[in-house]
């Protein structure tokens, strides 16, 4: 399961990210030390569409293990634990509605959740081995989080990369500081990391025509043309028909694992090839194990995907994150 001025990004990127908000985070009066009470966050289960309030730090294990494999090595679940309070803290200062939740458990508008019970379900007589494990990321990094000018950052990530992340750029066409392309080895563990996807023309023609009614198509194999990759491979700009998309519209229209993708025809059928899961930017798990299990801290590789931040304890910029918008 696998989601910026930092303050005043334009509302393409925010809209993008619901895709991954805690009001006030503490059952106390408007003004509480937040580095010393007990921080709850309103999560809104996708399911039941009913709000939970859970206590901050359990909230992140929940999300760890719901976005990360348990079994992966434990700096990069470390990695993971502080890239989820990040974005989790990030959402809370955003909700300025108190009757709201501050985040979802759908991994598209927020973070994926899972609570000890559906954990047990998962993982069965693994559950406390696992469990244990995630927990001793999340409390050996209570609290930490990215920051950027003293701010916390979109710490937007992703299963696999193509060997290289996209740029914030490169996809929402904001140039974020901290979200830049880098190299990241290893993706070839992930069972992600190469697809094929097979689609007949009339359903691609049909997708199209639906989603796009103004759509002309006379030839499709004719009319598809990549006109522009980013550095890594991912399609920026590819025209069908009479139109131009992103790779990551095309990438969404047809469920396709990422939008570093070739086309092959084959009969009445095209094969997407993709290499790659998820939208690119940020962190790649996959990325993070391989990093782990080199020998490198959740620190290095945090500082590796996310340029030029800072790890911070919320205790140190409490001031600064929960003051008054």
């Amino acid at each position: 399961m696998i989601f910026f001025a930092i303050i005043g990004l334009p509302a393409l990127i925010t809209l993008f990210f619901e895709g991954n908000k805690t009001d006030e985070i503490v059952k106390n009066d408007e003004k509480t030390n937040v580095g010393t009470s007990i921080r709850l966050i309103k999560v809104l289960d996708e399911e039941s569409q009913e709000i939970m309030e859970i206590e901050f730090e359990e909230y992140i294990k929940g999300v760890v293990a719901a976005e990360m494999p348990a079994s992966f090595e434990l700096e990069a679940l470390k990695a993971q634990g502080v890239a989820a309070r990040t974005y989790a803290i990030r959402k809370m200062r955003q909700n300025n509605n108190k009757d709201k939740a501050d985040i979802s458990t759908d991994s598209v508008k927020g973070q994926a959740y899972l609570s000890q019970e559906k954990l047990k379900q998962k993982w069965g007589d693994n559950f406390y081995t696992y469990y244990n494990k995630i927990s001793q990321a999340v409390d050996d990094t209570k609290g930490e989080i990215l920051v950027y000018e003293e701010e916390p950052i979109e710490a937007v990530f992703h299963s696999t990369s193509a060997g290289i992340t996209q740029s914030a750029k490169d996809i929402w066409q904001v140039d974020v500081p901290y979200l830049q392309s880098v190299e990241s080895i290893g993706e070839e563990d992930s069972p992600a990391f190469m697809e094929e996807k097979k689609l007949s023309k009339e359903e691609i023609v049909e997708a199209l025509k639906n989603k796009y009614p103004d759509i002309i198509i006379q030839d499709l194999v004719g009319q598809i043309q990549i006109i522009e990759r980013s550095s890594g491979g991912y399609i920026k700009k590819i025209q069908i028909g009479n139109k131009i998309f992103s790779g990551e519209e095309v990438r969404n229209l047809f469920n396709l694992k990422s939008s570093c993708f070739s086309i092959k025809e084959e009969g009445d059928y095209l094969i997407f090839i993709t290499k790659g899961y998820g939208h690119g930017a940020g962190m790649s798990q996959y990325g993070a194990n391989y990093m782990a299990k080199e020998g490198k801290t959740y620190i290095e590789i945090l500082k590796h995907y996310y340029k030029d931040v800072e790890i911070k304890s919320l205790e140190d910029i409490e001031g600064n994150i929960f003051k008054d918008e």
